[in-house]
Formats: structure tokens, C-alpha cells, sequence
């Protein structure tokens, strides 16, 4: 590895983006390290699927904007770039060439990042893993045996080995959230229609998709949200207005909040011990920075599982019409995911007038959310738990068999038992921030629900958080910033 490409990729995307401003780096020469550094880690990651290495090194040679000349990678879910491949982590949709680039990508490029090509996602995000029979399994640089959980895992497996400072992902349950957990980074959901979704999509799944990225530092995460975010003409409806752009409240003093916190999952359990631990270091810290922290459960949220089911089980039903009226036809037998088929199988039987009740259900529970987290004396500011419920479960832990098709949900319910699709159904801003790690050297994040329309709050409290107990100097076992990278 060459010494621009191992030097450069100890640093964020504010930081690269810098290099280039100030004439020390070229936009090419970033590009080119970032492919360097895939080519040598991605064989054993597996986190990038559809290398788009000759558009990149063209479009790197016309950056311009506040990331020019930044390497990114997209997420192969949802985001689309004309004349190139496109899957979904599917066989269905595997060999499908996009005819559109979406209006994220447009904004993407506009702010001169470099799009390096497209990285891992589970069969339609469905799962919180990343282990696609289309791909195989993206492995997590802190320790390549573990998963990156998911959907957004080979994103993440790329930004914290170091191939790219910052990378894609969307966000219907905790999708950004839980890689960012498994694999130290921060992780930022914006809220509900803050990123668009067109021209494709106007409000997926009730509003409950979202897009933006995971990234090293908070800074690149609300920079990265000023040059992406806004509506879009024809979008359903638009995220509250910004009072001022994302990146000023980095540095922000936040002030004292008042954060209610639990270790209690749904149902009346709690995580594993290491997430407890890092839950307890956090209140800790938090109290130690000014603000009040008061252990309270959010109310109704163990009420709302079997809506929450009718959503998942509908929304596959959507996204299989939805490739079916694309493709021109229906999945032949063996190209969906025994886990997708049976979800599928569900979906197909909920009607609509089942959908509609369950979103109003939710929609009921998401008022008293609201009061929860309401500008009151009674109310908070966020809402805290860990991120997962588990440290990062072996690769093949959750791979769905067609004797046991939802060993993924089971599975994956264990390890994600904090209800991070709160902030789905709401809408509300939430984010996983890296604090602290296990005896084995594994990351394990902590988790805050926001205010709907609060990304401000969050960011100024990350910032706060990550400059007490900075996060950016840690490495994993496989690195491009020098460490061993052998199979």
C-alpha cells in the first residue's frame, strides 16, 4: 500500500476534503488510494459487491464542492446510478441495470464525492445482518468471524476498515444504526423525509425509509446532511425546516438535557452484560457533561409488536409487486431468500385495511411518544439505550435454511431487541454513537431518540460525547491505515 493511500485513510471526509482544497492531495490520487485500499481489504471483508472504479476516476478529475474529491461508496439498496448495476442483494433482481440516478446521488455528486461503486446489503435490507446468498457474508473488521449486523453492513465493514471515510445507507428499522453499533461508527437516521427519496419513491413504507450515511466522525455525518438534504418538487410533504445549517451545531454547546434512559427491552428483558455496561458508562459520561439522566421506560412500547410485524410482512409484499411490475414478471423458484419467501408468504395475505390499521395503531403510539419527548418540565430531550442487545453475533448465525427460513428474525430479535425502529415509526432522529467497546475489542454503541425534527440536539450532543471520549483514533484488526489484512 502506498504511503498517500495509508496516511489518508486515518483521516474523515472534512479532513480529505481539505487535502484537496489546500493543493496536497488530488482529487485523483484520493480516489485512487480508496481503490487501492478496497482491492486490498475487500477479499476478505467482502463489504463492496459492483467496483464502478473507471466512472470514478473520471468524475474524481471534475469534483468540485465541499467533498471534493472524497471517495464514497452507495449502499446497493434503494439509490440508483443510470447505466449501472443494480440488485438489491438479490438474485431476483441481480443482472438489472438502472435506467435513472436518483436525486440523493445527484446531491451526492454535486458535492463532489466520488462514488467508488456499491457495497453489501442483505436480500432487500430485510435483516439485520449482512450475509446475502447472492454475495456472501461482509465480514466486520474488528473481527472478521462477526457480522456487521445490518442492512446497511458492508457500508459500514468499508468506513470502519478505512476504505472510504463515509458511505450509504438507509434506514427502515435500524438499518444505519446497528452496523454503526457493531462496527464503531457513528450512525445518524435524519428525520422522516429530511433526505429524499425520488424520483422513484415518494414516502417508502409510510415515511418510514430514510436515507444518509455512516460515518467516522460528526462532523462528516452533518456536513454530509447539509448537502443532501431538502425536499425535492413533488415529495409527499418535507422534513420541519433546519434553523441553520447542520454542520454549526458541531461544536455547539447543547446544554443541560434532560435524557430519560432504560436497560429494558420490549417485554421486560435485558441485553447482554456488555451492552448493559456500555448503557451504564454512558449515563455515566452524560451526567458527568451536565445533563439529568432519569431512568424511564417509553410508554406503549411494549404494545406495538404485532403492528410493527404487519408492517415488515406488507412491506415485503410492496417491494416483491413493486420488481415484479419492474422486471416484467414474478421470482422463479430458488431466487428469493427462504427469509424473504416467508415474509413474502405472510405479506401476501394482509390486506389493506389491515396495513391502514396497523399505521394508524402506530401513529397512536407515536403521539405519546411525542408527549414523552415533549419541551415540558415532565418531558425529555432523547430517549437512551444501547444500540444492540448483543455484541456482534458469528457470521452465519443469522442465514435463513429453507427447513428454518426465519432463523434470521429470531436470531436477529435477540441481538436487536432495543426498539430502534421507534425512530421509523415516528419519524423522529435518532442515532448510535461509539463509545465503548468489550474485553474482546468488539464496539458496542449507545442509542438516543430525538425530538421529530431534532437532528440539531443530536448532533451537538455527539459532538459533545465525541469530543469527551474520542472515538476517530480507534482501529480494527483490519485496517487500511496499516493493520494485517490476511484471510
Amino acid at each position: 500500500m502506498t504511503g498517500v493511500a495509508q496516511q489518508v485513510a486515518a483521516l474523515d471526509a472534512t479532513a480529505q476534503a481539505a487535502l484537496v482544497a489546500a493543493g496536497e492531495v488530488s482529487a485523483v490520487e484520493l480516489t485512487e488510494g480508496a481503490i487501492e485500499r478496497i482491492e486490498r481489504l475487500n477479499p476478505l471483508l467482502g463489504a463492496v459487491v459492483t467496483p464502478l472504479y473507471d466512472r470514478a476516476v473520471a468524475a474524481a478529475a471534475q469534483a468540485t464542492g465541499p467533498f471534493a474529491g472524497v471517495p464514497f461508496l452507495l449502499k446497493d439498496l434503494v439509490a440508483e446510478i443510470e447505466g449501472t448495476p443494480f440488485a438489491e442483494g438479490s438474485a431476483y433482481v441481480h443482472g438489472t441495470v438502472s435506467t435513472f440516478t436518483s436525486e440523493l446521488v445527484r446531491r451526492l455528486e454535486r458535492a463532489g464525492l466520488v462514488i467508488l461503486g456499491r457495497t453489501a446489503s442483505p436480500e432487500f435490507g430485510m435483516v439485520p445482518a449482512c450475509e446475502p446468498v447472492l454475495h456472501g457474508p461482509t465480514r466486520n473488521p474488528w473481527d472478521p468471524d462477526r457480522s456487521t449486523s445490518g442492512s446497511s453492513g458492508g457500508s459500514a465493514a468499508a468506513v470502519a476498515s478505512g476504505m472510504v471515510p463515509m458511505a450509504h445507507g438507509n434506514d427502515l428499522g435500524g438499518s444505519l444504526r446497528f452496523p454503526a453499533s457493531a462496527c464503531g461508527l457513528f450512525g445518524l437516521k435524519p428525520t422522516r423525509a429530511r433526505v429524499p427519496l425520488g424520483p422513484e419513491y415518494g414516502d417508502a413504507i409510510s415515511g418510514w425509509a430514510v436515507e444518509h450515511a455512516l460515518t467516522v466522525s460528526v462532523r462528516d455525518s452533518a456536513a454530509l446532511l447539509d448537502a443532501t438534504a431538502g425536499p425535492m418538487p413533488g415529495d409527499p410533504y418535507p422534513a420541519p425546516p433546519r434553523t441553520r445549517p447542520f454542520a454549526a451545531e458541531v461544536g455547539a454547546d447543547p446544554g443541560g438535557l434532560r435524557i430519560a434512559w432504560t436497560a429494558r427491552t420490549p417485554g421486560g428483558g435485558i441485553g447482554h452484560p456488555d451492552c448493559l455496561a456500555a448503557l451504564a458508562d454512558a449515563v455515566a459520561l452524560l451526567t458527568d457533561l451536565g445533563h439529568e439522566l432519569v431512568e424511564a421506560d417509553l410508554p406503549g412500547v411494549d404494545d406495538v409488536g404485532r403492528p410493527i410485524g404487519t408492517v415488515f410482512d406488507a412491506a415485503t409484499a410492496w417491494i416483491i409487486g413493486y420488481w415484479t411490475r419492474r422486471l416484467g414478471r414474478p421470482p422463479r423458484p430458488g431466487e428469493l431468500e427462504p427469509v424473504t419467501r416467508a415474509y413474502l408468504d405472510a405479506g401476501v395475505r394482509i390486506t389493506a385495511a389491515d396495513y391502514l390499521l396497523a399505521i394508524e395503531e402506530l401513529q397512536r403510539f407515536a403521539r405519546g411518544v411525542a408527549r414523552f419527548l415533549s419541551p415540558t418540565p415532565s418531558g425529555f430531550d432523547g430517549w437512551l439505550t444501547p444500540t444492540m442487545s448483543e455484541p456482534p453475533p458469528r457470521i452465519g448465525e443469522m442465514t435463513s435454511t429453507p427447513d428454518d427460513p426465519l432463523r434470521p428474525v429470531h436470531r436477529g430479535g435477540r441481538t436487536v431487541a432495543y426498539p430502534a425502529v421507534v425512530a421509523n415509526i415516528t419519524g423522529n432522529p435518532a442515532m448510535s454513537v461509539p463509545l465503548w467497546w468489550n474485553s474482546d475489542g468488539l464496539p458496542i454503541g449507545v442509542h438516543l431518540l430525538g425530538r421529530f425534527g431534532g437532528e440539531a440536539t443530536l448532533l451537538r450532543l455527539a459532538a459533545q460525547l465525541e469530543a469527551a471520549r474520542p472515538w476517530t483514533g480507534r482501529r480494527p484488526a483490519v485496517s487500511g491505515c496499516g493493520a494485517p489484512a490476511t484471510p
